[in-house]
């Protein structure tokens, strides 16, 4: 019995052991047994694997001097003195830095503890480690976007943001530089705005064409895909992008691009000026921050456009004020002379011509608001008809002329003799470039010259103004055709307007499919303003001769309804003086039932009456059967093509803008002469 007794601990022992060795080799983690003076008794198949060797080759070898950190003096250090901890008793943990097969650097957790027997004798050491490599990048990784996240939430401006992005990464991955970069809107070039970079390299700032670095990084870079370089020299020919990456000292590159919306809109590029094997966890590093940095970026840059917004706004507001003060006074005097100045007609000529162009800027000013509005709604229908350039540039040369005389300049045209062919609007291209004539008249000193140039270039017809005026500076031409850009000019050379002419002009160049540019060398060197439209047909038809409206042949009734007494007065007054029989309401009800009464061959009705509108009023006035034939005009201040369309279905046969001047009420007149 005794012997079978020992006979089945013996077996029992041999199992364990069996048991023990199976788990021992195929652990995942690193495991190893060591004498009590370093030396390794055992280590199992994955710590071997680590370091590439053979059982033999490391039994009896200290742990310390084996090759995760023969390398370094100091780990040497550090893991023998672990060790002889642990043969003291303690049990030793520690994150240690270990170098791995490839020569890449990693770490590990370690465990290093004594093994004792029921009496507390240290028999040997245990020591166990698990690779946190890609725990702790993970960890990094994520500190760093916190660290990213922190320093630009509280960024009051871009710069600031791509400064501390660009040195964080940097600082992190340990590399040469690290460049931000938006997207010009040609989507052609990149603008470096910011690069971190440590001491002794140069700076990348500054605008680049994406042609300049290669084929790759073209195609790369548009298609959304990562461009990472090993070793420029290796892998780029030398004129298909390695050329420009050494010109600035790059070797090696990881550029993310950001893609919103299928546009590529900016890009993040970590530079190494020595060859680098990138890591799949770098890459992602720098995704993460690009795509940080921009969320923070767009942030700020669309709180900085609000403020901006509202400071022009003020801007504009107090502006327009002035505009409309400037002629209202004139206005206000010359009533008062033409009220004491009885019995000198000479001078109510004069006070009248005056008012007249006083007038006129004020609905100059009105009518520019109500274009930029509709254009910036979507609300303007061009009546395109194939037409030559030329009789555009005529139309506003005539319109931009008193202007320019006024102002002792002279005026150069240089138009070829044969049709330039556009498919346009007449009357808005003439708009456009009767506003760059005004602008070119107004922003340059008495007796300086105009020129207006036009050519055939390829597919397109080029008409360019240009001025020898007070000229842009280059940190402003961006910013020209922006709304309320004039604001911007110092109270001494501003001229007069709203700063919406321009805007106006590239607003309306581009629904003719057209293109307008500015260019200056600089201030008082003059401007000049470039337009760019698509070259229409070849053919051009004569344009429709130009007939005058006929003065008004017999004496009309005519309605006045308009809830501004003044207006409604001073029209009666012109009709009465031209020798019709006038009558005024001053609501909608009123009109209807005065119509009824006075049965007038023309009314001119307000929209915006009190009470029953002007559209109420017609439809009323439509409904009566002996009422048919009377003519109705619409007169509004609004003259959108909803506001015309709107009117015809209540019934008007016309559609004045206030303030109607005299010739556009009698072309009204005269319609119904002539029917």
């Amino acid at each position: 019995m005794p012997e079978s007794r020992h006979s089945a601990d013996a077996g029992a022992d041999a199992n364990a052991a069996t048991r023990f060795r199976a788990f021992f080799e195929q652990a995942t983690s690193f495991a190893a047994l060591l004498n009590l003076d370093g030396s390794i008794v055992e280590m199992n198949r994955v710590s071997l694997a680590l370091g590439g060797y053979t059982h033999d080759e490391v039994v009896g070898r200290p742990l310390w001097e084996c090759r995760w950190w023969s390398h370094s003096v100091e780990l040497m250090g550090a893991a023998r003195e672990a060790t002889l901890a642990a043969a003291e008793g303690d049990t030793v943990r520690r994150l240690s830095a270990y170098r791995a097969l490839d020569d890449s650097e990693r770490y590990a957790e370690l465990v290093i503890a004594p093994v004792s027997d029921d009496a507390g004798r240290i028999l040997f050491l245990a020591a166990t480690g698990v690779d946190v490599t890609e725990r702790r990048l993970v960890a990094q990784r994520l500190r760093l976007l916190d660290d990213i996240g922190e320093a630009t939430r509280i960024a009051a401006d871009p710069k600031a943001i791509m400064r501390e992005a660009t040195r964080l990464l940097g600082e992190h991955l340990g590399v040469t530089r690290v460049a931000y970069a938006d997207l010009e809107p040609d989507n052609d070039r990149f603008t470096i705005r910011h690069d971190w970079h440590v001491e002794g390299v140069t700076s990348t700032v500054g605008t680049y064409s994406l042609d300049l670095f290669g084929s790759r990084a073209t195609s790369n870079l548009r298609a959304g895909r990562n461009l990472l370089v090993a070793d420029v020299d290796r892998e780029l020919a030398h004129d298909d992008g390695a050329a420009m990456f050494n010109a600035i000292g790059i070797k090696a590159i990881i550029c993310c691009p950001l893609v919103k919306a299928r546009r590529l809109v900016a890009m993040m590029a970590v530079h190494q000026r020595e060859p680098r094997a990138w890591t799949r966890a770098e890459v992602a590093l720098v995704e993460g921050v690009v795509e940080r940095c921009w969320a923070h970026i767009e942030r700020v840059r669309a709180t900085e456009a609000l403020v901006e917004a509202d400071r022009r706004k003020s801007e504009f507001l107090a502006t327009l004020a002035h505009e409309l003060r400037n002629p209202l006074a004139p206005i206000r005097n010359g009533l008062e002379l033409l009220r004491i100045a009885d019995g000198k007609p000479e001078l109510h000529a004069n006070v009248r011509a005056m008012m007249e162009r006083q007038v006129g800027h004020m609905v100059h000013l009105i009518n520019d608001l109500l274009d930029i509005a509709r254009v910036s709604s979507g609300k303007v229908v061009l009546q395109v008809a194939p037409l030559a350039l030329q009789e555009v540039v005529a139309s506003a040369v005539e319109t931009s002329l008193p202007l320019i005389e006024g102002s002792g300049h002279t005026l150069v045209l240089d138009l070829p003799a044969e049709p330039l062919p556009v498919e346009a609007d007449a009357v808005r291209l003439s708009q456009v470039l009767g506003n760059l004539l005004s602008n070119a008249a107004k922003y340059t000193p008495a007796g300086g010259r105009i020129a207006v140039t036009a050519r055939n270039e390829g597919d397109e017809v080029v008409v360019a103004v240009s001025d020898t005026g007070i000229g842009i500076a280059a940190e402003s031409l961006p910013e020209v055709f922006e709304m309320f850009a004039q604001v911007a000019r110092s109270i001494d050379r501003a001229k007069g307007g709203l700063g919406i002419g321009l805007a106006l002009v590239r607003h309306l160049v581009q629904l003719h499919g057209g293109s307008v540019a500015a260019t200056s060398a600089g201030p008082e060197q003059g401007s000049t303003f470039t337009v760019r439209l698509p070259l229409g047909a070849a053919r051009i038809e004569s344009p429709p001769a130009r007939h005058a409206v006929p003065a008004p042949a017999q004496r009309l009734r005519v309605l006045v309804a308009d809830d501004n007494v003044d207006a409604a007065a001073t029209l009666r007054a012109l009709l009465d003086l031209a020798g019709h029989d006038t009558r005024i309401a001053h609501d909608g009800e009123e009109a209807v039932a005065l119509a009824a009464d006075f049965r007038p061959h023309i009314a001119f009705l307000d929209i915006g009456m009190p009470g029953l509108d002007g559209h109420c009023a017609a439809r009323a006035i439509r409904a009566r059967p002996e009422l048919d034939g009377m003519r109705l005009v619409a007169l509004t201040g609004w003259g959108t093509e909803e506001d015309r369309r709107r009117s015809r279905a209540a019934g008007f046969d016309g559609h004045l803008l206030k303030p109607a001047i005299p010739d556009e009420v009698g072309a009204q007149l005269a319609q119904v002469n002539a029917r």
